[in-house]
């Protein structure tokens, strides 16, 4: 009898290797139909996220130029003041859990076994 669990298992275990080897050939051939001879090279994690920060970080800036213009008088919008403060806000705390959902995975895949 374990003669025949080992068969299946040894069995169920080439089917999964080919069926994986297929479909890492498909991906790459999807990759590369969709990556033209003129694209652009594909950007990393890291410069997503250094791009991602760049743009909270530029957001911050303007908001709160905006409001010290607001402050000093050089400005009366301070609607528009508020507004580029509450959307450099939003986007501080969407990039924050962005960086916690990645941690959250990093530490997962540090705890899987070996």
């Amino acid at each position: 009898m374990s003669n025949g669990i080992a068969t299946l298992i040894q069995a169920d275990l080439a089917s999964l290797s080919n069926a994986a080897h297929n479909l890492a050939g498909d991906s790459i051939a999807a990759a590369a139909q969709f990556a033209g001879a003129g694209a652009a090279p594909a950007s990393s994690f890291a410069d997503s996220m250094k791009q991602a920060i760049g743009r909270v970080n530029e957001d911050d800036r303007v908001a709160g130029q905006r409001m010290a213009d607001v402050d000093s008088g050089k400005s009366e919008d301070l609607v528009g003041a508020m507004l580029a403060s509450q959307e450099a806000n939003l986007s501080f705390s969407m990039l924050m859990q962005v960086r916690n959902k990645v941690m959250g995975a990093v530490d997962e895949l540090i705890k899987l076994p070996l």
